[in-house]
């Protein structure tokens, strides 16, 4: 079970992110309908929400924000992109890091590029990159979301990987799917024939699903205090 292995792991995984997360400097941005400020935010409007979030991250005096694996979120209203089949997506199923663009992302461990592509929907994920890993036999992919257009200019599938290495940067909006700079950083255990994109955000009647195709990502980032 990948679970188990990542919890095996934890202690040697290297950082995603260049942020330390026992300095407790990063905020829990809520996405969800619990919280009424998103009712006052034009989501619609990148650079408005953009405002919003490095606003928060300001006035909390911090320099990250975090969230929201296994989160229902109203935020996808946003975007028709989530919107294409009757039961709208909504259900998360990565941890987001939202900091400034051009924050640069290290693989926490060995693998190979399996593939990437610029998913340039307006709120899909931008410029993304999977990357294959291999945990005891254990077959597992990791994804990079939001990401800058020169995150893919070196790539090739099959590219070995080291830990610990750079691999991209956050992209600002419009070119990272226009949203406001973050990473959104997913485990999956089998692609379903995909490349170069895999859902972020599962509807209501697939969460179980999905939960089991995407473990906790948090499992690698260590974040405190975001375990489902």
């Amino acid at each position: 079970m990948i679970t188990e292995l990542l919890k095996k792991y934890q202690a040697s995984f290297a950082p995603v992110v260049p942020f330390d997360w026992s300095k407790n400097d990063f905020l829990h941005l809520n996405f969800t309908e619990q919280n009424p400020e998103l009712e006052l935010v034009e989501l619609q409007n990148s650079q408005l929400f953009s405002d919003y979030v490095f606003g928060k991250l300001r006035a909390a005096h911090a320099s990250v924000g975090v969230g929201g694996y296994n989160e229902h979120r109203t935020i996808y209203r946003r975007s028709a992109h989530f919107q294409q089949t009757e039961e709208p997506r909504c259900i998360h199923l990565g941890v987001d890091i939202w900091a400034a663009a051009g924050t640069p992302v290290f693989s926490p461990l060995a693998g190979r590029v399996h593939s990437f592509a610029n998913n340039a929907n307006f709120g899909d994920y931008g410029p993304t990159i999977i990357l294959e890993h291999t945990l005891e036999n254990q077959l597992f992919y990791s994804l990079y979301g939001h990401l800058s257009a020169e995150s893919l200019e070196v790539l090739y599938e099959g590219k070995p990987i080291e830990k610990g290495q750079l691999i991209a940067t956050f992209g600002q909006f419009p070119i990272n799917g226009d949203w406001p700079p973050h990473l959104h950083f997913q485990l999956m255990t089998d692609l379903l024939g995909l490349k170069g994109d895999f859902p972020g955000v599962c509807t209501l009647s697939e969460r179980t699903r999905f939960l089991q195709l995407c473990p906790d990502p948090n499992l690698i980032l260590g974040i405190p205090g975001l375990f489902q």
